[in-house]
């Protein structure tokens, strides 16, 4: 069976085609499914013949609200959405005054092991498909009916780890006929995946890359991000610079702010010198509280701003948003897991 709305425009041309129907029949299916039609009568412009021959060969892919939270404070709402196999993946909806922004998930669970990050605690179950990805646009439009405008792949899973799939999303959430999602309206979040940021710096994309640092320095940052043992500090900056020197685009660099880790004038001075000259924006985040974790939240995080400001870096303190509904990535799907886990037991 194909999976329909993971096929591109040409793709689809030539599986319509395929069962004898011709090409501009691929346009209007492809339009349907970036509409949000969950069946194929829906498709109410294709013959009935058609419409049977497509569920005897393909199907479309819609996940299903399991938990739903709106913030009382800000309006966040953040999406637990069940996917056809069962396994569970998180989107959040933040409202901006320059637009709507939806956080989507690349893959279901992280194999990252990011020490502050409640995604990776139960490890990596497996990637999500194109279609899977732009549901989560999709339907949280649907479903909230706030039209969206902007993207960010910085949810649960690492984009980076998922490439191909993150690729052809891309294309298909960017589409004329689709979504329509312009490239600078979208943000890409990786942990430090090296040749996966020399590959986006090949394809020129005009996305924006972020890149979650944590720390200026392999000794500290290989202690929570175990990527760092892979590629190290020093790899990763010139993989950086190397992305902006192609495409032009700035780069922001994530850091979240943990009490006695990372958050020393020490550990603000070598990001200085990391970032003296190069066009790039620091965002410093609160650190959100992660039950099995033991790291704590800075209470450094303005006197680490102005220390990089004072050496002319551009800093800001991420807003903190839906911090009353587990906004973090994976607090949501982790405590559906557990109870899953326990309703299993006691049955």
């Amino acid at each position: 069976m194909t999976d329909l709305k993971s096929l591109t425009l040409p793709e689809m041309t030539a599986f319509l085609q395929s069962l004898g129907e011709p090409a501009f029949r691929g346009r209007q299916v492809f339009t349907w499914l970036h509409r949000g039609v969950t069946d194929f009568d829906g498709m109410t412009n294709l013959s009935k013949s058609l419409r049977e021959k497509l569920k005897e060969t393909s199907f479309i892919t819609a996940p299903q609200v399991a938990r739903k939270q709106v913030s009382r404070l800000d309006g966040t709402i953040k999406y637990l959405w069940e996917l056809s196999d069962g396994n569970c993946i998180e989107t959040v909806l933040m409202q901006y005054h320059h637009g709507n922004t939806v956080c989507i998930s690349s893959q279901v669970g992280c194999r990252m092991g990011c020490a502050f990050c409640a995604s990776t605690i139960a490890g990596k179950v497996r990637d999500l498909t194109p279609a899977e990805m732009l549901d989560q646009v999709l339907f949280t439009q649907k479903d909230s009916g706030l039209p969206v405008s902007n993207i960010v792949l910085m949810g649960i899973g690492e984009p980076l780890d998922n490439l191909d799939t993150v690729l052809k999303f891309l294309e298909l959430v960017n589409h004329p006929d689709g979504m329509n999602i312009g490239m600078r309206h979208i943000s890409l979040s990786t942990c430090g995946i090296v040749p996966g940021i020399r590959r986006l710096a090949e394809l020129e994309l005009q996305l924006t890359l972020s890149v979650s640092l944590h720390a200026p320095d392999s000794e500290t940052r290989s202690k929570i991000m175990p990527i760092n043992r892979a590629y190290d500090v020093e790899e990763l900056f010139r993989a950086c610079h190397d992305y902006f020197d192609k495409t032009g685009r700035r780069i922001s660099f994530e850091y979240a702010m943990i009490d006695g880790v990372n958050d020393t004038p020490r550990h603000a001075a070598l990001l200085g010198d990391r970032l003296e000259g190069t066009v790039a924006h620091v965002n410093l985040i609160p650190l959100n509280y992660v039950e099995e974790s033991s790291l704590k939240p800075s209470p450094h995080v303005a006197a680490f701003q102005r220390q990089l400001e004072k050496r002319g870096i551009p800093a800001t303190v991420r807003r903190r948003l839906g911090s009353d509904i587990d906004a973090s990535c994976g607090q949501l799907r982790r405590k559906e897991m557990e109870e899953r886990k326990k309703g299993a037991a006691e049955s």
